[in-house]
């Protein structure tokens, strides 16, 4: 947008509270903030960027300080995992060892979750447990491809998120670049954590945020990502959810509350079922969608609402795989109080909407 039209966009605006007040401070809060996600639409693109080669770090730190996402084609494809990792190799590398595995009946690691019986969500947290490498990968992939497998099996998924490629899966790590050239000397830094993902198409990650600039490679299968910026918090309903976690029983997998635990903030609104939960701003978010195929390379700038499915196609052997690099944000700049102030204002004008 130049700046011509950038002045005429202002003056047609009340810059007072974007909106007509409504004779309150919340009324003048909410439509500032409607106005601050309507100017946010009307000032970028509901399509993701694509590259078609490796941005250099000038051009990388551009994306950052515009807290831009973009998705490079290809951009790994010449890497060895995207060459050469399928499950018989895999199961070589990794032969002998135990991986720690997430399990959950439903794929709802780390999600809202309504328990039977209650009528309110609680933070679901999966029962995790060692198991050989060899018996994860056998299940997963008989789980997505034979048809006969019980549609109601527990869901399985490698997702430990503690830099797990240069711990656990430290064999494989030479497949794969120790860090991306271009954010490590845009940034100044390597990265807090490289993490290996393994699941299937039943695993699905709820709509959250992360405090890290991440750069996430596929590597077998497919990835969809919904991603929303982080001034979309008055969309997303975020609300204080108590902790369960799942523990094994006579009875399968069940959620038990956490005992001192406090409560969890997390979004319970979900941009693909947008009438449910939805707050007076739900309408109001656009979001941004890509699918990562093999060799793809995806900048998820800092503070960016994401939720990730995944899917396989034949010749994916019935698993995805995929690798990630977080790098710590920088909070002295702009991106993180503004942020917070945004979600203050919103928690703060729903409280007091609730008390009256």
């Amino acid at each position: 947008m130049n700046g011509l039209f950038f002045n005429q966009h202002l003056a047609g605006q009340n810059l007072t509270t974007g909106a007509k007040p409504k004779g309150n401070s919340g009324g003048a809060a909410d439509a500032a903030i409607e106005n601050l996600i309507s100017t946010f639409n009307e000032l970028n693109s509901n399509v993701i960027d694509e590259l078609h080669e490796e941005p250099s770090p000038l051009e990388f730190m551009r994306y950052v300080a515009r807290n831009t996402p973009f998705v490079i084609r290809n951009g790994a494809s010449s890497w060895k995992a995207c060459r050469e990792w399928n499950s018989a190799y895999l199961l070589s590398a990794l032969k002998g060892q135990s991986v720690n595995v997430a399990v959950t009946p439903h794929g709802n690691a780390d999600m809202p979750t309504v328990p039977p019986g209650e009528d309110s969500p609680v933070f679901a947290k999966p029962h995790y447990e060692d198991e050989p490498f060899e018996e994860l990968l056998e299940y997963v992939v008989r789980q997505e491809t034979d048809p006969d497998f019980p549609s109601d099996a527990e869901i399985r998924y490698a997702q430990t998120q503690n830099d797990n490629l240069r711990d656990e899966y430290v064999t494989l790590f030479s497949d794969v670049q120790k860090d991306i050239p271009f954010a490590r000397i845009a940034l100044d830094k390597s990265p807090d954590a490289v993490n290996l993902w393994i699941g299937n198409s039943k695993s699905v990650t709820a709509m959250h945020k992360d405090n890290y600039e991440n750069i996430y490679v596929q590597v077998l299968g497919r990835k969809h990502f919904v991603l929303l910026p982080s001034l979309c918090h008055p969309c997303v309903n975020e609300q204080p959810l108590r902790p369960a976690t799942y523990k094994r029983g006579d009875d399968g997998l069940q959620l038990v509350m956490d005992s001192d635990d406090e409560a969890v903030p997390f979004a319970i609104w979900d941009p693909e079922k947008p009438e449910q939960n939805a707050t007076q701003f739900s309408h109001l978010a656009k979001p941004l969608r890509v699918t990562l195929n093999p060799g793809d390379m995806l900048y998820l700038p800092a503070m960016w609402y994401h939720k990730v499915s995944q899917s396989c196609a034949e010749e994916d052997e019935g698993f995805v795989l995929a690798v990630n690099y977080w790098y710590d944000l920088d909070f002295t700049g702009p991106l993180y109080p503004t942020s917070a102030f945004v979600r203050d204002i919103s928690l703060g004008n729903r409280a007091q909407a609730s008390a009256e």
